[in-house]
């Protein structure tokens, strides 16, 4: 999607990569690039490739290549896949505290006030 001299992709991760964090490929105008996705990304983080955008128009700059993060959440589960997050469920580091979740839906306010 274009936003003046900026790109902005839409870019869907698994919950290991935006839990434990990793290396991804993304495409940009001119190509491919990896991109370094930190531990703990949360749905909605922006991350910016500098300078992968569109040249100005005044002949002078260029533009960044935004990366919105969305983490996609499997619909169906094996037996096996049910019990590894059954077994995570209630642990103190699987539920957000009170600043997280601010912060996390500030950061999404923008989705639902269109």
């Amino acid at each position: 999607i274009r936003d003046g001299n900026d790109v902005i992709y839409n870019l869907m991760l698994d919950i290991p990569t935006a839990t434990l964090g990793g290396s991804v490929e993304v495409p940009t105008i001119t190509g491919r690039a990896r991109l370094k996705i930190p531990a703990g990304t949360q749905p909605g983080k922006v991350l910016r490739l500098r300078g992968k955008g569109l040249p100005s128009t005044e002949g002078y700059g260029t533009g960044d290549e935004l990366i919105n993060v969305m983490v996609y959440i499997p619909e169906t589960l094996t037996d096996d896949e049910k019990k590894t997050i059954e077994s995570l469920q209630g642990k103190p580091n699987m539920t957000p505290n009170e600043s997280t979740k601010n912060r996390i839906f500030s950061k999404l306010r923008h989705i639902f006030e269109s």
